[in-house]
């Protein structure tokens, strides 16, 4: 598995200076937990998950979660189940008879409803489990934490696997300030002692937000709603300390169609003019028209509060948050620049592109995950950018 493989090489060369790695479900947590990019949720009631795996139907598709919660109604429990189970253990015989690649497998995660379900799961994909790379917790609280964690080492035992969890934080103890810090400090606790088991922490921003009768519109981003944004600020504080630091993943952006219009298009015509002249302006037409501007700034925000990767619910999403994740020229330069004078050789150096001064130790824990994601997603040629990758964005339909 590898991000933007489906480029050609001529393609490649042009845009990267650095390529992508190549990583599986079997690569070290850093470099997976940094990796996931943009999480494909699918109800478990969708049919053919298998042959659309097999198929590789989605362009870049690196991770996905197969929905047993939210996403189904609680009459399709058992059916969404079955439906899972069943087309787990397809795409598990398809690897045995050597019809796809463990190699080329996206990151596929369960997102069960409680353990019991969790363990019920796990028994009945048998060898099939081996194509899993783990199960996600909803609500996730210090009260059902414990049983969460039991259960995934538990399986992890039986099967012999490293199976990962990732923790989605959604609940009334989390969005209420009066629970809410000694709610996340006794989950950090938690999650402390088992952190290699942990992939990262997700977050619920629906949830939060319907606790207060709230939704967010196509022309704003999560960060306006200040009740979230205030509790992301929380979360962030807690579990992106850089002793113990866990990765934490962008809320979910709800929208893939056109709507009316409100606000102005949140995309600047200079970049995509001066890129690519007019197929460059026809590009951004074309974000313009499938409302994906709104989840481009929120992408840029979710980045630069300490957020990597992103929940999605259509494919249409995966390009935008994943382009928007490759590293720039200027920012491996001085990643660079930094980790090599980690030593204590110097404490400031001007940067190479001489517009700002990089501080070895407060920059350090910077330049070290900008070094992970440059072998995840690679690195930009100078003169490329998010435009060029944006420009083989595909329609899409789900």
């Amino acid at each position: 598995m590898r991000h933007f493989d489906y480029l050609n090489a001529k393609n490649e060369d042009s845009i990267f200076f650095q390529k992508p790695a190549r990583f599986s479900k079997d690569s070290e947590k850093e470099l997976l937990a940094q990796g996931m990019g943009a999480t494909l949720y699918m109800p478990g009631t969708r049919p053919n998950i298998s042959g659309e795996i097999t198929a590789k139907k989605y362009d870049g598709l690196v991770s996905m979660a197969l929905c047993l919660e939210d996403a189904i109604g609680d009459h399709e429990v058992e059916d969404a189940e079955m439906n899972i189970i069943t087309h787990l253990q397809q795409l598990y015989m398809n690897i045995e008879k050597g019809l796809f690649k463990y190699e080329d497998l996206p990151l596929i995660f369960i997102r069960v409803r409680n353990e019991e379900q969790m363990r019920n799961v796990a028994g009945h994909l048998g060898s099939s489990i081996k194509v899993l790379s783990g199960f996600i917790f909803p609500k996730f609280n210090p009260e059902n934490g414990h049983g969460y964690i039991q259960a995934l080492l538990d399986i992890n035992e039986a099967y012999g696997m490293q199976l990962y969890g990732m923790p989605i934080l959604e609940s009334e103890d989390i969005i209420y300030k009066e629970t809410r810090v000694s709610s996340l400090m006794k989950i950090k606790e938690l999650l402390d002692q088992n952190y290699g088991r942990i992939l990262n922490v997700r977050m619920g921003a629906t949830d939060f937000c319907g606790l207060y009768g709230i939704r967010r519109g196509s022309d704003t981003t999560i960060y306006d709603i200040s009740v979230v944004r205030d509790c992301i600020a929380d979360i962030v504080n807690v579990f992106a300390r850089s002793e113990k630091e866990y990765v934490i993943s962008g809320p979910v952006w709800e929208y893939f169609h056109t709507l009316e219009r409100v606000m102005k298009p949140q995309l600047r015509q200079t970049p995509f003019r001066n890129s690519r002249g007019t197929e460059g302006l026809l590009i951004r037409e074309n974000i313009l028209n499938n409302y994906l501007d709104g989840l481009i700034k929120e992408v840029l925000l979710d980045k630069t509060n300490g957020l990597t990767g992103k929940t999605i619910i259509h494919p249409t999403h995966i390009l935008p948050v994943h382009s928007f994740s490759v590293v720039s020229f200027e920012e491996y330069l001085d990643a660079m620049s930094i980790m090599e004078s980690a030593a204590g050789d110097a404490g400031v150096k001007k940067s190479q592109f001489s517009n700002k001064m990089n501080e070895m130790k407060p920059h350090f824990n910077w330049a070290n995950k900008i070094m992970t994601k440059a072998r995840a997603y690679g690195v930009y040629h100078e003169q490329s950018s998010y435009i060029d990758l944006l420009a083989k964005q595909e329609s899409i339909h789900i």
